[in-house]
């Protein structure tokens, strides 16, 4: 992989927020996405990514696993495997640009339900509709594997089942290992992950670790509102960078 030395910089900076993404504010994790969007194509930075998730996962789900609220998962994994096999077989006719404006729109979308429903009246409150966990698994599903975006949907999904931050961390902690796993042969059978891409992602742990082990510094420290807004506000941001650039 040839970088200038900024490139690489930056990729430091954007596996250090792997890290933190995963033990401390989610939202933080598409502003990943967006440093190695802008750096390498769409969808070889999914690829190259997935290793360093799954580095952060373990990491997360050694920290968080007993905070994890399966029946929340069990919703949503047949989904997500739907929407991943969807998203393999799309790779190939979809070009970067398409998978960004998708990505993009989905997030938006989804983030300003979640915001309305979020500050409207409580009298107005009600139960999310049967068909909310199966969207959200199969979108979670495609985005994730065309380009490492499933994040802000976890988000909106999490904080939609009204979690507190330590069942929420967990608890997507979880669903992202068992996912990014699953992702893998599909990833590999793509040439989106090679030898090469793998020896990086390696020279890249340490900072995925220390970003890991600042985010759980961090979060016990995060009030419960504040972090739900800091989650909105990133997952909102980074969805406008996909759909914009």
């Amino acid at each position: 992989m040839t970088l200038d030395a900024w490139q690489w910089a930056m990729i430091v900076v954007a596996a250090t927020l792997v890290g933190v993404s995963k033990t401390g504010i989610a939202g933080v994790g598409m502003l990943f996405v967006a440093i190695f969007a802008n750096i390498l194509p769409t969808k070889i930075a999914s690829g190259f990514v997935l290793p360093l998730l799954i580095f952060g996962d373990v990491v997360a789900v050694a920290s968080y696993r007993r905070h994890t609220e399966w029946k929340y998962l069990w919703r949503l994994m047949p989904w997500t495997a739907a929407g991943v096999v969807t998203g393999y077989f799309a790779m190939d006719r979809i070009d970067d640009r398409q998978a960004s404006v998708l990505i993009g729109t989905i997030i938006v979308v989804l983030v300003g339900a979640q915001a309305w429903r979020k500050w409207r009246p409580p009298a107005a409150d009600a139960p999310h509709p049967v068909w909310f966990a199966p969207l959200i698994g199969v979108l979670a599903g495609f985005t994730t594997l065309v380009a490492n975006a499933a994040g802000p949907l976890m988000a909106v999904y999490l904080l939609a089942m009204r979690l507190p931050k330590m069942a929420y961390v967990g608890t997507g902690a979880m669903f992202f290992l068992l996912l990014n796993l699953f992702k893998v042969p599909f990833m590999v059978n793509l040439g989106l992950i090679t030898t090469d891409s793998f020896g990086v992602n390696l020279m890249l742990a340490p900072a995925v670790l220390a970003g890991a082990l600042f985010g759980r510094w961090l979060l016990p420290r995060i009030n419960q509102r504040l972090f739900e807004g800091l989650i909105l506000v990133f997952s909102a941001l980074a969805g406008l960078r996909l759909l914009l650039s």
